[in-house]
């Protein structure tokens, strides 16, 4: 449990189960994984959390009952949710299909305790069963990493054009996942690091990345587009200056430190800068029926214990995990 930034996570173990509300279900929490979102959370980048706070939103777990009004699921279901935790649906952004940028939205593991944690309860429409694919420690960063990855990628309006070349800026969770799914696009992917970071350049390279190097340097080739995962807002500079005419740029992350000035010259050209705001509701749909189509699709997970929490999040933040952290409870 979070009760200030930047201090350590408490272990509770006596914490109360928390009640469904009507439209609700309790979920026996299998494996939740930690992302980088969790990280921002923890160092007061997000700054209103509710505290004291259990995070993760990245869960895996099976239903242990529902609310008077949930149909969808039954005891037993295994079921996997993420960030978005709750919407008021009548906003101007709800009424327009733009649920992800509600003004009043409900946030999984920030606003709304996750699921660092035995159990939580969620709102059944935020809430899909999973295909049994992938075990619950595997499935689990594909909630958030998964999900916030393919959306980056959708967003570059690409993915029905073959032969493309794509950048991809800081070599995490999220991006190992992109990297295994360009093949089905017919897309090259260019991996690029924090500078020295040879072992996730390494990485990058058994998962078929045609090239991988210091995120300082300049691209081997022009890029079709450029997917930013790292919370650092030089790279926006450094990936527009990589993109050719007409490409794209796309930040995937919730938060990022400034950006620089930049000469218009590097925009101009009909190139774009967009950023991703949460997820929608059939984010989780599109992106398994993607990932149906690379059968050979894996998640690299490092496990920690519950009890271990707080470990899974310094060695998150040391850069010591290749792909996802993810706590598991039994």
């Amino acid at each position: 449990m979070l009760t200030a930034a930047n201090q350590p996570l408490k272990y509770v173990s006596n914490y109360p189960i928390p009640k469904p509300l009507p439209n609700q279900i309790l979920v026996k929490v299998s494996a939740c994984g930690v992302c980088r979102t969790d990280l921002h959370v923890y160092d007061g980048d997000l700054t209103s959390p509710k505290l004291p706070l259990i995070l993760g939103h990245e869960i895996v777990g099976r239903v242990v009952t529902s609310g008077a009004e949930s149909k969808k699921f039954k005891a037993g279901d295994r079921i996997g949710t993420g960030w978005l935790a709750h919407v008021d649906g009548s906003c101007r952004y709800c009424k327009r299909n733009q649920e992800n940028l509600c003004d009043h939205a409900v946030f999984t593991g920030y606003t709304r305790d996750g699921g660092f944690a035995e159990y939580c309860v969620v709102d059944e429409e935020f809430a899909e069963a999973l295909p049994p694919s992938f075990d619950d420690v595997h499935a689990a960063p594909l909630m958030c990493a998964g999900l916030i990855g393919f959306r980056t990628y959708k967003m570059t309006d690409l993915l029905s054009v073959p032969d493309q070349a794509i950048g991809i800026y800081g070599f995490g969770a999220a991006a190992h996942i992109c990297a295994q799914l360009a093949p089905v696009f017919k897309h090259r992917v260019f991996a690029f690091t924090r500078p020295g970071d040879t072992s996730a350049q390494e990485f990058a390279r058994s998962l078929g990345c045609e090239y991988a190097g210091d995120s300082s340097k300049r691209s081997p080739e022009p890029l079709d587009a450029a997917l930013i995962f790292a919370a650092v807002g030089d790279l926006v500079v450094n990936a527009l200056e990589n993109v050719r005419k007409g490409g794209i740029v796309v930040c995937g992350g919730i938060h990022m430190s400034d950006i620089p000035s930049f000469p218009y010259a590097s925009l101009w050209g009909e190139r774009t800068i967009k950023s991703v705001a949460n997820l929608k509701k059939d984010d989780l749909k599109d992106f398994l029926n993607a990932a149906a189509l690379a059968p050979h699709l894996t998640t690299a997970v490092t496990p920690f214990p519950l009890e271990q929490a707080q470990d899974a999040i310094e060695a998150l933040k040391a850069g010591k995990v290749n792909g996802a952290a993810v706590i598991t409870m039994d």
